[in-house]
């Protein structure tokens, strides 16, 4: 776990230049709330804001960002009006918490945006619950919001928007489906009802901290598509909550709320979540608690106790995201897995036929957009077979398989950026071997993707074998070519026996 967030690559540095924004975007925020003159829980609110502004919008171009971004308060403030006017009407709050879930979920299907949206939605009720925000205090938090939002903004899109020297983000079109077989109904439902499990459990824990418990559940549905997905992401949130407390035991409770070391652990703890959040959920979880400890700390209400009662919600949010990922519209890891892969073995295809008309002459081809886009459906495949690869997986079979595929994606990853690289070259010359060897490649991707025989695939590699490769291009074919041909063990070993059963 410590090798993949100190040794995963980063490259142009984007992890390490978002963190450090994020720092300077979330803490000129709270600054000036604080220069404004507003309260410890206005600027808590505020910053909270700034960072999921920082964190969440993930939109493809600058200009989506700052549309997205400008978007928040209009959707966020009628749900924190909502949540504070039913404070003191529990029933009712519990049933808008919920239907917040929900719809929150559910704006996933319109993309960064309806994902961001969502979870500012969410997060606007939650934290009206930790503050016991209500109605006199509306005008003070909408402030303190907006000019959270605007100074966050200031830092990403003016002084630091280092995504305009960047070629526009590639995003996965989400997988295909109808009514409840849509992703998003689907796990809207779920993380619906593992949240209602969660609110009346967390009740009985703590009629105060509850909402911790509903938190955990809502967070663990973020990012996943399958049950295996699920329950290990569930598993990390409780490691890396539990990690997080002892940190906070022996680091936070001593300061007592002290103002200076709490806020340059607070800049630590932004940083690793940004940091940490695209290699490690474990360790991001640990930065988000820590965060919360210090926060707690300044707010003068912690203490020992209250670590206690927050491990035992999240554990009580982690059960009710498995149980709704178990019993309600199920999805196994199989079918996620294997949905990912068969878009990135058509998408090496394309990639292979974009580099191949570039190196024929066609000025309008463009490889690089689709290796862009490769890399991110190679993500997804390892997100997928993550439960499978995870330590505690007794499937030891099954684990070597899984790791194999991972193996062999990532050579087909490898070659096709080689040979894209070689398209670029306005030196390169078209050689009519490219044409016979692009064949063989399409034939190996719809052999995979149409599940064909393996035995079928080797005859693919058998002619290929007859044409050494001497250029370049055709030695990327041909290693792409071995590659694709020696998926067809590990993925058609046998019908009946799934990469992965989770």
């Amino acid at each position: 776990m410590l090798k993949r967030v100190f040794v995963a690559p980063d490259p142009g540095r984007l992890r390490l230049r978002s963190a450090t924004r994020a720092v300077a975007g979330i803490g000129s925020a709270v600054a000036l709330c604080g220069l404004a003159g507003h309260s410890l829980a206005a600027a808590v609110t505020g910053g909270l804001a700034a960072l999921l502004a920082l964190f969440t919008v993930t939109d493809a171009t600058v200009r989506g960002q700052a549309v997205t971004t400008a978007l928040m308060p209009a959707v966020g403030f009628p749900v924190f009006a909502l949540a504070a006017g039913l404070h003191d009407h529990p029933v009712a709050r519990d049933v808008a918490f919920l239907a917040v879930v929900g719809a929150g979920v559910y704006a996933r299907r319109w993309g960064p945006r309806g994902h961001s949206l969502g979870v500012f939605a969410f997060m606007a009720f939650f934290v009206t619950q930790v503050l016991h925000t209500v109605p006199g205090q509306l005008p003070e938090l909408y402030a303190a919001v907006t000019l959270s939002l605007l100074a966050s903004s200031a830092v990403r899109f003016g002084l630091w928007c280092y995504e305009r020297r960047l070629p526009p983000a590639v995003v996965p079109a989400p997988q295909a489906g109808t009514g409840l077989a849509r992703p998003t109904t689907r796990q809207a439902l779920q993380a619906t009802a593992g949240a209602a499990f969660a609110l009346m459990v967390g009740e009985l824990l703590s009629d105060q901290r509850w909402y911790w418990a509903v938190g955990a559940t809502w967070w663990i549905f973020v990012n996943t598509a399958s049950r295996g997905e699920t329950l290990v992401r569930g598993f990390r949130r409780v490691v890396g909550t539990l990690i997080g407390i002892g940190l906070g035991l022996l680091l936070v409770v001593p300061l007592q709320g002290a103002a200076i070391p709490t806020a340059v652990l607070a800049a630590v703890s932004v940083f690793g979540i940004f940091y940490t959040a695209a290699v490690s959920y474990t360790w991001m979880m640990l930065a988000v608690t820590l965060l919360v400890d210090l926060l707690y700390g300044l707010l003068g209400v912690l203490d020992p106790g209250l670590l206690a009662v927050r491990l035992a919600e999240t554990g009580v949010g982690a059960l009710g995201a498995a149980l709704a990922v178990l019993f309600v519209l199920p999805v196994t890891t199989h079918a996620t897995t294997d949905a990912w892969i068969q878009r990135a073995l058509r998408c090496v295809h394309e990639c292979t036929a974009e580099a191949a008309a570039r190196l024929a002459g066609s000025e309008t081809a463009d490889p690089a957009t689709r290796v862009a886009e490769l890399e991110l459906l190679l993500a997804r495949v390892r997100l997928s077979v993550s439960p499978l690869v995870h330590p505690l997986s007794p499937m030891h079979a099954r684990k070597s398989r899984a790791r194999q595929v991972l193996a062999l994606l990532d050579d087909c990853a490898r070659e096709v950026r080689g040979l894209a690289s070689v398209a670029a070259d306005p030196e390169a010359s078209h050689d009519v071997r490219l044409a016979a060897a692009c064949l063989r490649v399409e034939a190996a991707v719809e052999t995979l993707t149409a599940q064909r025989t393996a035995r079928e695939s080797a005859a693919v590699d058998a002619s290929g074998a007859r044409h050494p490769a001497t250029e370049p291009a055709l030695a990327h074919l041909h290693g792409l070519e071995r590659a694709l041909t020696a998926l067809a063990a590990p993925l058609r070993t046998s019908p009946r026996s799934p990469l992965v059963g989770a």
